[in-house]
């Protein structure tokens, strides 16, 4: 998807809603605000900024990158002045392209950025399936990446990441298995079950990390108690879930989990049913992040839960406009007419740190100096703090992490209810985990 297109993809009339949204005052601190210099000490330069984005528009993982669109002419919107790096007001250039949810032309996407376009800096959302091919060409040719929207392990172990040495060009922020694990099992304790679980693991880089014995979900399930049934890894895009449901059926399961692509979790719940399997609990890592997703179940989703990101109802602000979480998702739905998405948070995020990076960069053709601001990135975004140096390994920056349960909605077919912030109890609950009917 080339820039000229991925512009007339977004009308008018969003433009209008988005810099609406933004207002004058922070587009103007797009100009020289976020550099901490007035626009008249500024050397004007013809050298353009260019960042490069990679993200999945269609195909399975589109969800992902469902909000991107918006945040995108946002994003256009805000640095339409340019931005200071140094002593220097740049153009920006942000240049798209769609992996089209396929690990091969995320790759191809990535290289055709960095060897043809010449980015300066990319970034990247959405699974590791586009997430890793992309990191791992910026890490071949030396280009700095900030990267979000994978679990910390898949990315970091399933790139063949060491944790003494890590990675020279590549940085992730985003919550990792462990806070998953801790997200479900608190919401499973809350509900009377027999603590046994079926697990859903794909043979891909999620399923094989969210499944592994040594840091997915079987060591920890043993160590709390519960008892986990994995009848072995199904290929994506599976038609026929029968054996799985007959092995949880014949162990008991009242629970199931798992990560998952959204059309799998569709025909995996759908012939449960079907077949008399009816768990009380099912909380699904993927595939139970998105409305759309949500929505394509029919009636079958009321009760599904799934780890939550981010919310309108998270207690944070953009670091780029002052918009709280609330304000961005009410400008997302007004401007698109659907209900806000959890990458929507990330996606903006994604941009408040490449814009905080390159105010402290002193020289844009300086690649190393880029990659040593991210290091050094501590920035408060509309996802909360996002800091390197804190660990769990080196390139590696963690958001917090809450449990959510879809309920029947008003406004939208499906609301996404916080029932579980034990590990962020700053991020507000609204009702506590209750059994599938």
């Amino acid at each position: 998807m080339n820039e000229k297109h991925d512009r007339e993809a977004i009308s008018s009339s969003v433009r209008r809603r988005v810099i609406k949204m933004m207002g004058a005052s922070a587009l103007s601190a797009g100009v020289a605000g976020l550099a901490g210099f007035s626009p008249v000490a500024l050397a004007q330069s013809s050298r353009k900024v260019k960042i490069g984005f990679v993200t999945p528009l269609t195909g399975p993982l589109a969800p992902f990158g469902e909000a991107d669109k918006f945040v995108i002419e946002s994003m256009r919107q805000f640095f339409k002045n340019g931005i200071a790096v140094g002593d220097r007001l740049h153009p920006v250039d942000i240049l798209v392209k769609n992996s089209e949810s396929n690990g091969n032309k995320a790759g191809e996407a990535a290289a055709s950025l960095i060897l043809k376009d010449k980015v300066d800096l990319m970034l990247v959302a959405a699974a590791p399936e586009t997430v890793n091919p992309v990191a791992d060409q910026c890490e071949l040719n030396g280009v700095p990446c900030i990267s979000t929207v994978s679990p910390w392990q898949p990315w970091f172990f399933g790139r063949g990441g060491k944790p003494d040495t890590g990675f020279e060009w590549t940085y992730h922020f985003f919550w990792g298995l462990e806070d998953a694990i801790g997200v479900f099992m608190n919401m499973w304790k809350s509900a009377k079950t027999n603590n046994v679980v079926g697990g859903l693991f794909p043979n891909d880089t999620d399923g094989n990390a969210w499944g592994d014995a040594k840091f997915g979900l079987p060591p920890a399930l043993t160590q709390a108690g519960f008892k986990l049934h994995d009848p072995g890894r199904y290929q994506v895009f599976n038609t026929d879930f029968s054996a799985q449901i007959a092995a949880f059926k014949a162990t008991g399961c009242e629970i199931v989990t798992g990560n998952m692509i959204p059309p799998d979790v569709k025909t995996f719940w759908t012939q449960a049913r079907q077949q008399g399997f009816r768990p009380k609990v099912v909380s699904i890592g993927k595939a139970l992040l998105f409305p759309a997703s949500v929505e394509a179940m029919g009636d079958l989703a009321d009760g599904l839960s799934a780890e939550v990101w981010w919310t309108p109802n998270h207690p944070f602000k953009s670091s780029l406009t002052g918009a709280s979480a609330a304000q961005l998702a009410e400008s997302y739905e007004a401007a698109t007419r659907k209900q806000w998405t959890q990458p929507l948070g990330f996606s903006h995020a994604l941009f408040e740190v490449a814009a905080d990076v390159l105010k402290r960069t002193k020289n844009i053709d300086d690649k190393a100096g880029i990659r040593n601001a991210i290091a050094a990135t501590d920035v408060h975004t509309i996802v909360g703090q996002v800091a390197w140096g804190k660990g769990p390994v080196k390139n590696v920056a963690k958001t917090p992490l809450v449990g959510g349960q879809w309920v029947k909605g008003k406004k939208f077919k499906y609301d996404l209810v916080i029932v579980e912030n034990s590990a962020a109890p700053a991020i507000p609950a609204g009702a506590t985990l209750k059994p599938i009917a």
